[in-house]
């Protein structure tokens, strides 16, 4: 029980938010629509306490016909991105880097796992985030196994609370790769999120 209590006030801690609809038109949809230049692939973010070791967040980036990111009960946002419910449009390489840089600070490491699937298995994962719906603070990992663990290639995952608990079952995965990402910024990040929003689009 004391594990789940501390997992659960890291989860609310970095990454909580209310399960409230969001729901952008199509035409911003459509207009922020990104189509990246590489396989398909799918994603596992996880975001680690660097003195607990422990998981505080889990998030799902689809690369297939569109790459965008399933970034469930998340507190990152950006106001040229459009949201459905979690589910970010836009990914592009700078709009990804920036969501790297806001989760990665002094207090946190986020690990990358990239795997490449066909693009029938990239479409079915885009399908279930985009229809999964919003999801209620401190329940980033449940949804994000949920999520998972109904496509073919990734049955064995485990259904979990816990983010360390989903990345190591993932990494065991044929094909993972793996990195480790550090930055020393301050713990609010909200300079990250003040820099962005004022800044260009989020293009390239």
């Amino acid at each position: 029980m004391l594990r789940l209590a501390l997992c659960l006030a890291a989860l609310l801690g970095l990454a909580a938010c209310g399960a409230e609809p969001v729901w952008a038109p199509e035409e911003q949809v459509q207009a922020a629509r990104h189509v990246a230049d590489e396989p398909p692939h799918i994603t596992l973010y996880t975001v680690v306490n660097k003195s607990s070791g422990s998981g505080a967040h889990s998030a799902i980036l689809v690369n297939g016909s569109e790459r965008l990111i399933f970034d469930p009960a998340g507190t990152w946002h950006h106001p040229k991105l459009p949201e459905r419910n979690d589910v970010h449009f836009g990914m592009t390489d700078r709009a990804l880097a920036f969501y790297i840089d806001y989760h990665a600070r002094k207090t946190y490491d986020v690990i990358e796992q990239r795997i490449e699937v066909s693009p029938e298995i990239a479409a079915l994962v885009m399908r279930r985030v985009k229809d999964y719906g919003a999801v209620p603070k401190a329940m980033c990992t449940e949804a994000t196994s949920s999520v998972l663990r109904g496509v073919p290639g990734f049955e064995e995952l485990p259904s979990t609370w816990y983010p360390k608990k989903l990345s190591d079952a993932f990494g065991e995965l044929p094909g993972v790769s793996t990195r480790k990402i550090t930055d020393d910024d301050d713990d609010s990040n909200h300079g990250v999120l003040l820099v962005q929003a004022n800044g260009n689009p989020l293009e390239g």
